[in-house]
Order: C-alpha cells, then structure tokens, then sequence
C-alpha cells in the first residue's frame, strides 16, 4: 500500500524522506527497522539511548541500501574535542562511513563558535552530510534558522505544545531549513481517556502524528515506538494523509485540555 503522504524534501539538503522518522531509543527491533523501511521509511535517528538491536538492524540495512537512507547520529557533547571521536564511534558501530545529519542535541542557545566549527570540519571531512540541532528553547530557533551551518531543526511540537507555530515556524521564511518534530503524542497524555474533554474522542497515536503532519512547514515527525504492534499502529498515518479541519479542531480542544490538566507538572515550556 502506497503512502498518502510522498516522500517530501528536508529543506535545502537534497534529502527526501517519508514523513514518520524511527528512533533507536525506545523499543524498535532489528526487524522492526527492516519493517519500517518496507514501508517506506528512511529516516533512522541513532539516538541518546542507542540499543544494540536497533543499531544491528540499521548495520544490516546499511549494507545494500546505505543511499536510500538518512542516518541521523546524535552529540550531546560540549567539548569539542569529544566530538569527532563519539561520531567516529558511532560510525564503526553502524559499520557505516558518513551520517547525513550529525545532531547537536539539546542546545538552548546557538552553540558556541567552537562546537559549530568542529561540525563543519567533520562535514569538510565527509563524515557528516549535514547538520541538523535540536533544543527546549523556542526563542532560540530564530538564531538556529538563521545560522548557517544548520541545515534542519527538531523541535518539540504537539497539539498540547502549539507554541511552535508562533515561535519557530513564522521564522522559516528567512531560510529553507527541514523541520522535524518530536513528542508528538505528548509523553501519551494526549493519549489518556482521562485527559479528553467530555464527548470528545480521545486520540490515537497516528491521530497526533497526522496532527503535526498537516501543518505545512513540518517535514517528518519522529516515531518511538516501544514493539511491532506500536510501531504498525504508527504507519497507518501515512495512508491517512493530513486532517480535515474539524479534526484539527478537536485535536486541539484535546490538548487544551492536556494542557490544562498537567501545567503544574510539565518541566518544559509551553
């Protein structure tokens, strides 16, 4: 079965991926990341918490279909110094000779000119194709788009936590950079009975995919599913394509309501 949704460009970086995106750090199998590429995905996020059978299954992909994958590996580092050594790591890992993105994970601020100089050496070296930064911060997404050396955005976005629509996206008209989203469920609160407003349905995963999927500057959501039977569930908003806006709507009733029930808990901005 084809997907609704065709493969879309990330930006300026000549990549086209399906619009889900599968994460190592969850629960996907070696198979599982075989399964997802069956389908159509292409895009593989070796993440934080990289597991052994996740990596295993990108290892064995990697070996006949390296081009028509985007490998996403992932620096915490702010030791300059540290990162071309964790990457080089991670590449024999995978058994792989470049990553597409190098991630600059969780930066509030635009890194400093350090971190985003040895970036761009291991880019001049080949071994990353592009840089890709991720952070908490909204107000911090304008430098990011507006740098440079950054090739694409993650950036959380959900029907609880729209405020990436004021924030971050009107900023994407100064520069063509790929977006991609994550939370996307919201930690599955938007998936709790207990938090749908009366008379409301309460939504699926591949509702709260489709959500963030229908607003046009969004490229790929990243998926983390914890089994098989997750992960298949995930798929199925590909055959769904966007919402209508009356679903919208109620997605967004549902996570005011999210919202509401969990402001004195959330640890993160809006």
């Amino acid at each position: 079965m084809g997907c609704t949704w065709d493969k879309v460009a990330l930006g300026d970086t000549g990549l086209r991926v399906a619009p889900l995106g599968l994460s190592a750090s969850y629960g996907a199998s070696a198979s599982d990341v075989q399964r997802a590429f069956d389908r159509g995905i292409n895009y593989f996020y070796w993440g934080s918490m990289r597991t052994a059978t996740f990596g295993e299954g990108l290892k064995t992909l990697a070996r006949n279909h390296r081009t028509d994958m985007v490998v996403v590996i992932q620096t915490y580092t702010r030791f300059a110094s540290l990162m071309g050594w964790s990457l080089d790591r991670a590449l024999r890992k995978l058994s792989i000779d470049y990553a597409d993105f190098l991630l600059l994970g969780w930066w509030n601020k635009l890194p400093p000119r350090r971190i985003l100089d040895t970036a761009l050496k291991l880019k001049q070296q080949g071994k990353v194709k592009h840089l890709l930064i991720s952070g908490h911060n909204r107000p911090s997404f304008e430098t990011f788009i507006q740098e440079p050396a950054i090739d694409a955005i993650m950036v959380r976005y959900n029907a609880a936590h729209t405020g990436a629509e004021q924030e971050v996206f009107p900023h994407l008209s100064k520069r063509n950079v790929g977006v991609t989203t994550y939370t996307a469920t919201r930690w599955a609160a938007l998936l709790d009975p207990a938090f749908t407003p009366p008379g409301d349905r309460t939504p699926t995963a591949p509702d709260c995919y489709r959500f963030n999927l229908t607003n046009p500057h969004v490229n790929l959501v990243m998926l983390g599913p914890k089994n098989t039977a997750q992960l298949d569930e995930a798929m199925t908003a590909l055959d769904k394509g966007p919402m209508s806006e009356e679903e919208l709507q109620w997605m967004r009733r549902v996570g005011k309501a999210v919202r509401a029930r969990n402001r004195y808990t959330d640890r993160l901005r809006d």
